[in-house]
């Protein structure tokens, strides 16, 4: 890696994290500073690429310059008080369980930049669906990368209002209800979760979480740790989201734009299973330790239901939507997340954190195709899209096919791709859970998570053979394939996703050694 002193590194960090809402305040100026296109759409658009462009060039940088050699190191630090009366911090930095995610944050959000360059949704002002995108960009890569209990509530908050409004704005069908169901559940965990926040801060007297983590819940009594997870576990897992406070998503996947669910799956739920692992595990062990069995219980049970509603909507004639599909496998994917995280072992957490970043990549892909689809059939519902490609996505455009194909068996983890590691391994946690975890209980939450895997696969064979796989009539009409911006914006996850497959070592040997100090209660 690039030798890069801890200044440079801490302004790219603070770059990062407060340049998208520079760059979103810019675009609600009259013309974005030094862009032109051929009208002020155009140049807006034009705008959103280069700054989330930048963002990730930035996010790359850091990667680079991180120190490897000690990914269990806070990096790239900043640690300024801003409210002394709470004591509350600017208190900024990375490790290797945050760095992946910010990167992948990054990426994404840049992709869904260049993509709608190209392909922007139906809606109002373009300038405000620029603005709205970086400030989500704003308020996710914060998430990550923030250290203080109070900054981190309000990073977590920063993304409803506007992934609500893109939602309401430039969705499908059913938007207004559906964006209302969204904002209406996460405010309300969220309320929830701030409680609990509180009240670790207040018995603890500080809000910053290296401090909390080194501590390791030795200044809080477990009646309060107890509290404490049941009300920030609340919150935290209606954006994850967990079965049964899962209901919003399937709804608000299907009515957002394209760019809306990529985001939206493949970062969004990333921070519910990001708090778990931050805050939850090393602030509240006891706590943890007492709800660990509960929340294994509720991931497998999401795991099966999930897979069951996707073969319930892949069956001829339900009327099934893809993007709904999709919806509940994220439901199923985020319940293997949750019961490597609840096995409170190293392999289990390392799992769960590979298994999120192996989601964000293969179900951004997914949604990306599946709005391709629509955009050229002008609908999502599965048994249309099977009678307008007759079956044939294959021969009628062959390379949106194979891209559709490699997603799937990406999804449904087979070896050699990422979808593979992560639930390989919160499996193994879950077989061997930590000390004092019921290891009976365990053995049958991985049994019945186990089945889930091929109910996974079973569902999405299902949708690759109504797409895919019919034969092309001869006078049938042909469906454009691939086009450039789209094999543009889509080629990086692909490349991604077999890269994490084939060398997980380059995310464990990140993410293993903080989970190893996290768990150990020496976090720093």
């Amino acid at each position: 890696m690039i030798g890069i002193s801890e200044s440079v590194m801490q302004f790219l960090l603070a770059l990062i994290v407060a340049g998208p809402l520079l760059g979103a305040a810019a675009a609600l100026l009259p013309a974005p500073p030094g862009l032109k296109g051929r009208s002020p759409e155009q140049a807006v658009l034009r705008h959103g690429v280069t700054v989330t462009g930048a963002i990730l060039i930035a996010a790359i940088v850091l990667a680079l310059g991180f120190d490897h050699d000690q990914p269990s190191k806070m990096q790239a630090t900043t640690d300024i008080s801003w409210i002394p009366a709470l004591d509350v911090r600017i208190h900024l930095g990375i490790d290797g369980i945050s760095l992946p995610l910010l990167v992948l944050t990054a990426l994404l959000t840049f992709l869904c930049a260049l993509y709608s360059y190209f392909n922007l949704p139906a809606g109002p002002s373009p300038k405000a669906f620029v603005a709205l995108l970086l400030v989500l960009e704003a308020g996710t890569l914060a998430t990550f990368a923030v250290l203080d209990l109070l900054l981190f509530f309000l990073a977590f908050e920063m993304v409803l209002i506007p992934m609500y409004f893109l939602i309401a704005r430039w969705g499908g069908a059913g938007r207004t209800r559906a964006a209302w169901k969204f904002i209406l559940y996460t405010l309300l965990g969220s309320v929830v979760m701030l409680l609990g926040l509180l009240l670790i801060g207040i018995k603890a007297g500080t809000f910053d979480m290296v401090a909390l983590a080194t501590d390791n819940g030795r200044s809080l009594s477990t009646s309060v740790q107890v509290i404490a997870v049941l009300a920030i576990g609340i919150g935290l897992a209606v954006k994850t989201p967990m079965w049964p406070l899962h209901s919003w998503l399937p709804d608000a996947h299907t009515a957002a734009p394209t760019v809306g669910s990529v985001l939206l799956a493949g970062v969004l739920l990333k921070m519910g299973t990001y708090g778990f692992v931050r805050i939850v595990l090393p602030v509240t062990p006891d706590g943890f330790h007492t709800f660990a069995p509960y929340l294994a219980a509720l991931a497998v049970v999401g795991i099966i239901y999930g897979s069951l509603a996707c073969l319930a909507l892949a069956r001829p004639g339900a009327k099934g939507d893809l993007k709904r599909l999709i919806a509940y496998s994220s439901v199923g994917h985020m319940g293997f997340v949750l019961l490597g995280i609840a096995s409170t072992t190293p392999t289990g957490v390392n799992g769960a954190l590979f298994a999120n970043i192996a989601h964000g990549l293969i179900t951004g892909l997914l949604f990306f195709l599946v709005g391709a689809l629509k955009d050229r059939t002008g609908t999502s519902d599965l048994d249309t899209l099977a009678e307008e490609t007759g079956a044939a996505l294959y021969g009628k455009a062959p390379r949106l096919g194979g891209l559709l194909a490699f997603a799937a068996v990406a999804s449904l983890g087979l070896p050699g791709l990422a979808g593979f590691w992560g639930e390989m391994l919160a499996l193994f946690g879950a077989f061997n859970p930590a000390d004092g975890l019921s290891r009976p209980a365990f053995l049958t939450f991985t049994a019945i998570a186990a089945f889930g895997t091929l109910l996974t696969a079973a569902y999405l064979l299902v949708v690759v053979r109504r797409v895919c796989m019919g034969a092309v009539p001869q006078d049938g009409p042909r469906l454009t394939d691939v086009r450039a911006y789209e094999f543009a914006a889509w080629t990086p996850l692909v490349v991604l996703t077999v890269v994490a497959g084939l060398w997980p070592k380059a995310l464990l040997g990140l993410t293993d050694p903080a989970v190893q100090q996290l768990l150990a209660g020496g976090n720093r």
